[in-house]
């Protein structure tokens, strides 16, 4: 389960509780199995004993017997990379290395409850993903993981379900998916739109853009929107045409903030023609499964009458896309690169003597 909120919700305050370092000030929470948590960097570690020590000492705490403890130690190790400073007092260690042993500990002990909090913001990234990877394994052997985190790719990939918190009560739960994307088009700023006061390129007193809005799939209005979601963006209008229209093309086209291209979307490359505009008007432009990458990217827009630009905008808006499953399996894209792509790759097979593929 994850749990997600604001700064000073509640979230490490609950795991407090339920690790027992804080008592609740009322209520009470009620616990089976054993739990073993990962608050804050360095909690149940004695500073003067060594890497080797702790791990012991950590153990105990657990209830762990020293035998248990031994047969794990080797992968405990293994797992938190730090065997050059086992022998080193852990008050010598970064915070980082902290973290890696104190998530080694706790994650390959077996406690039948995980509580995991945002600690793990403090390793770099390549434990990060070791670490999101040993959780799930976690949850696949049918514990319990609660975990805190503002990352919400972690959230949205890891947990089934979660819960907001906000000033110590529940104000959302359900799928994490769905608790994920009702907090963040709560909390992301809006998607900032200069198209009044944008850059023009080109202009004309026949038309001109005055506005743009970012809308879900439902046709509500969103403060941003994740890899893969159907999007539509609304474009508002001015026109006030001086000779009959035979043709009208509208253009969005979508940049990285480096000014990268990345692509373009025009009404007539989808036989969508406009022969008659409205003083006051807009236009909407469907994207199914939004094929970018999580990151800020720039919109430019223009019109073409009869053939003739008539505006044009240069950073008409910027818009913030956040991670999401684009390929449907779970796994969140990583990696360099601004755009996805929908692709299959085939299963393997054995080649022959002449070179021919078989199945």
């Amino acid at each position: 389960m994850g749990i997600i909120g604001r700064n000073g919700a509640g979230k490490s305050t609950l795991l407090k509780i339920l690790s027992q370092i804080t008592e609740p000030t009322e209520g009470e929470a009620m616990i089976y199995g054993r739990v073993g948590s990962l608050l804050e960097v360095g909690t149940g570690f004695h500073p003067e004993l060594s890497g080797r020590e702790n791990i012991y000492l950590n153990g105990a705490m657990l209830g762990m017997r020293r035998a248990e403890i031994t047969r794990r130690f080797d992968s405990i190790v293994e797992f938190s990379e730090i065997g050059a400073f086992l022998d080193t007092p852990v008050k010598r260690y970064s915070s980082g290395m902290y973290v890696r042993l104190a998530f080694a500990v706790a994650a390959h002990l077996d406690p039948e409850i995980l509580l995991v909090d945002e600690v793990l913001a403090v390793g770099d990234m390549a434990f990060q993903k070791k670490a999101l990877g040993k959780m799930g394994s976690v949850v696949k052997e049918g514990r319990t993981v609660l975990f805190v985190s503002h990352n919400m790719a972690a959230i949205s990939s890891l947990c089934h379900s979660a819960i907001r918190i906000d000033k110590g009560r529940i104000v959302d739960q359900g799928s994490a998916r769905t608790v994920v994307l009702s907090y963040v088009n709560q909390t992301v700023v809006k998607t900032v739109s200069s198209v009044r006061n944008g850059e023009r390129l080109a202009s004309s007193d026949t038309f001109r853009f005055v506005d743009l809005r970012l809308l879900d799939a439902d046709s509500m209005p969103v403060n941003m929107v994740v890899s893969g979601q159907d999007v539509q963006i609304e474009l508002l209008f001015e026109a006030h045409p001086r000779q009959s229209m035979n043709s009208a093309v509208m253009s969005l086209a979508f940049y990285s903030m480096m000014g990268q291209s990345l692509f373009l979307c025009r009404s007539d490359y989808t036989n969508t023609e406009y022969t008659a505009m409205p003083s006051e008007g807009a236009v909407t432009c469907r994207i199914a499964r939004l094929p970018l990458a999580p990151g800020e990217y720039v919109l430019n827009l223009y019109c073409e009458i009869n053939g003739q630009v008539v505006d044009w905008v240069e950073s008409a808006a910027t818009i913030t896309v956040g991670e999401g499953d684009f390929y449907g399996t779970g796994r969140l894209p990583s990696g360099r690169g601004d755009l996805l792509v929908a692709h299959e790759w085939s299963g393997i097979r054995s080649r022959s003597d002449n070179g021919d593929l078989r199945a």
